[in-house]
Protein backbone atom coordinates (compact mmCIF):
# COMPACT_ATOMS: atom_id res chain seq x y z
CA UNK A 1 0.00 0.00 0.00
CA UNK A 2 1.02 3.58 -0.80
CA UNK A 3 1.74 6.25 1.33
CA UNK A 4 -1.70 7.83 -0.05
CA UNK A 5 -3.83 4.58 0.43
CA UNK A 6 -2.67 4.93 4.48
CA UNK A 7 -3.71 8.26 5.05
CA UNK A 8 -6.81 7.46 3.74
CA UNK A 9 -7.56 4.31 5.55
CA UNK A 10 -6.48 6.21 9.19
CA UNK A 11 -8.66 9.06 8.13
CA UNK A 12 -11.56 6.35 7.39
CA UNK A 13 -10.54 4.75 10.94
CA UNK A 14 -10.67 8.53 12.55
CA UNK A 15 -14.34 9.27 11.28
CA UNK A 16 -15.86 5.84 12.30
CA UNK A 17 -14.58 6.93 15.49
CA UNK A 18 -15.99 10.21 15.44
CA UNK A 19 -19.59 8.52 14.18
CA UNK A 20 -19.33 6.15 16.84
CA UNK A 21 -18.68 7.96 20.17
CA UNK A 22 -21.12 11.25 19.00
CA UNK A 23 -23.70 10.01 17.25
CA UNK A 24 -24.84 6.30 19.12
CA UNK A 25 -25.33 5.23 22.66
CA UNK A 26 -22.86 2.88 22.53
CA UNK A 27 -20.65 4.75 25.21
CA UNK A 28 -23.55 7.06 26.91
CA UNK A 29 -24.70 5.98 30.12
CA UNK A 30 -28.17 4.26 30.01
CA UNK A 31 -31.14 5.40 32.42
CA UNK A 32 -34.27 5.20 32.85
CA UNK A 33 -37.20 6.86 31.89
CA UNK A 34 -40.08 7.47 34.37
CA UNK A 35 -43.27 8.93 34.33
CA UNK A 36 -45.70 9.39 36.91
CA UNK A 37 -49.93 10.02 36.73
CA UNK A 38 -51.73 11.49 39.65
CA UNK A 39 -55.06 10.29 39.81
CA UNK A 40 -58.06 10.87 42.76
CA UNK A 41 -60.08 7.97 43.93
CA UNK A 42 -61.67 7.02 47.25
CA UNK A 43 -59.38 3.95 47.48
CA UNK A 44 -56.22 6.24 48.36
CA UNK A 45 -57.52 7.10 51.94
CA UNK A 46 -57.31 2.78 52.70
CA UNK A 47 -53.71 2.78 50.74
CA UNK A 48 -52.58 5.70 53.83
CA UNK A 49 -51.99 8.34 51.15
CA UNK A 50 -53.35 11.39 52.62
CA UNK A 51 -54.10 13.38 50.01
CA UNK A 52 -56.54 11.14 48.62
CA UNK A 53 -55.10 10.81 45.06
CA UNK A 54 -53.11 7.53 43.89
CA UNK A 55 -49.63 8.32 42.41
CA UNK A 56 -48.74 5.67 39.51
CA UNK A 57 -45.21 5.43 38.00
CA UNK A 58 -43.98 3.75 34.79
CA UNK A 59 -41.21 3.78 32.13
CA UNK A 60 -41.44 2.91 28.55
CA UNK A 61 -40.60 -1.09 28.79
CA UNK A 62 -40.61 -3.69 31.18
CA UNK A 63 -37.74 -3.59 33.94
CA UNK A 64 -36.79 -6.16 36.69
CA UNK A 65 -36.53 -3.52 39.49
CA UNK A 66 -33.58 -3.89 42.38
CA UNK A 67 -34.91 -1.07 44.59
CA UNK A 68 -36.97 1.57 44.69
CA UNK A 69 -36.80 4.28 47.31
CA UNK A 70 -38.74 7.66 47.36
CA UNK A 71 -37.18 10.74 49.84
CA UNK A 72 -38.76 14.54 49.99
CA UNK A 73 -36.45 16.39 47.72
CA UNK A 74 -35.87 19.32 49.80
CA UNK A 75 -34.17 17.14 52.61
CA UNK A 76 -32.46 14.78 50.09
CA UNK A 77 -30.48 17.88 48.70
CA UNK A 78 -29.03 18.84 52.64
CA UNK A 79 -28.55 15.13 53.14
CA UNK A 80 -27.97 12.25 51.27
CA UNK A 81 -28.69 9.67 54.06
CA UNK A 82 -32.05 11.14 54.96
CA UNK A 83 -34.80 8.24 55.95
CA UNK A 84 -36.99 7.19 52.89
CA UNK A 85 -40.88 7.83 53.02
CA UNK A 86 -40.75 4.55 50.89
CA UNK A 87 -37.57 1.87 50.26
CA UNK A 88 -38.20 -1.18 48.33
CA UNK A 89 -35.39 -3.90 47.48
CA UNK A 90 -35.32 -6.95 45.69
CA UNK A 91 -34.57 -10.16 47.49
CA UNK A 92 -34.06 -12.44 44.46
CA UNK A 93 -35.64 -11.89 41.07
CA UNK A 94 -38.36 -9.52 41.03
CA UNK A 95 -41.09 -10.06 38.34
CA UNK A 96 -40.84 -7.32 35.54
CA UNK A 97 -43.11 -4.24 35.61
CA UNK A 98 -44.01 -1.53 33.02
CA UNK A 99 -45.58 0.42 36.06
CA UNK A 100 -46.23 0.41 39.68
CA UNK A 101 -48.51 2.52 42.35
CA UNK A 102 -47.30 4.35 45.12
CA UNK A 103 -47.08 2.00 48.60
CA UNK A 104 -48.70 -0.80 46.36
CA UNK A 105 -46.61 -3.88 46.57
CA UNK A 106 -44.38 -5.22 44.06
CA UNK A 107 -44.09 -9.25 43.23
CA UNK A 108 -40.67 -10.04 43.89
CA UNK A 109 -39.60 -6.72 46.10
CA UNK A 110 -40.02 -6.13 49.84
CA UNK A 111 -39.48 -3.17 52.42
CA UNK A 112 -35.79 -3.06 52.95
CA UNK A 113 -36.49 -2.51 56.96
CA UNK A 114 -39.08 -5.08 57.60
CA UNK A 115 -42.41 -4.32 58.71
CA UNK A 116 -41.85 -1.31 57.79
CA UNK A 117 -45.03 0.64 55.51
CA UNK A 118 -44.61 3.75 52.58
CA UNK A 119 -45.78 7.23 54.61
CA UNK A 120 -48.36 9.33 53.69
CA UNK A 121 -47.40 12.02 50.86
CA UNK A 122 -47.89 15.77 51.11
CA UNK A 123 -49.44 18.07 49.02
CA UNK A 124 -47.02 21.00 47.85
CA UNK A 125 -43.89 19.29 48.28
CA UNK A 126 -41.31 18.09 45.54
CA UNK A 127 -40.20 14.37 46.03
CA UNK A 128 -37.74 12.35 44.35
CA UNK A 129 -38.04 8.86 43.15
CA UNK A 130 -34.91 6.58 42.89
CA UNK A 131 -35.65 3.56 40.78
CA UNK A 132 -32.98 0.70 40.08
CA UNK A 133 -32.73 -2.16 37.39
CA UNK A 134 -29.88 -4.27 37.32
CA UNK A 135 -26.87 -2.10 36.54
CA UNK A 136 -28.86 1.22 35.44
CA UNK A 137 -30.95 3.72 37.23
CA UNK A 138 -32.95 6.41 36.92
CA UNK A 139 -34.48 9.38 39.14
CA UNK A 140 -37.75 11.24 38.56
CA UNK A 141 -39.30 14.74 40.66
CA UNK A 142 -43.00 15.45 41.39
CA UNK A 143 -45.17 16.99 42.93
CA UNK A 144 -49.07 16.00 44.30
CA UNK A 145 -51.04 19.51 43.88
CA UNK A 146 -53.95 20.40 46.22
CA UNK A 147 -56.83 18.64 46.52
CA UNK A 148 -59.25 19.73 43.95
CA UNK A 149 -62.68 20.52 45.01
CA UNK A 150 -65.93 19.18 43.68
CA UNK A 151 -67.17 20.91 40.73
CA UNK A 152 -70.31 23.55 41.37
CA UNK A 153 -73.53 21.97 39.98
Amino acid sequence: MTKKEWVLVGLTVILLAVYVVYFTDWFKKQTIHISHTVRPTPQARRMSLATGVIIAFGFDHPLQLKEVCLVPLAQWQTNHFTAPLWHLISDSNSVPVKYFVYGARIRGMKPALPGSRPEPLATNTVYRLFVTAGKIGGEHDFQIGPPSLPAAQ
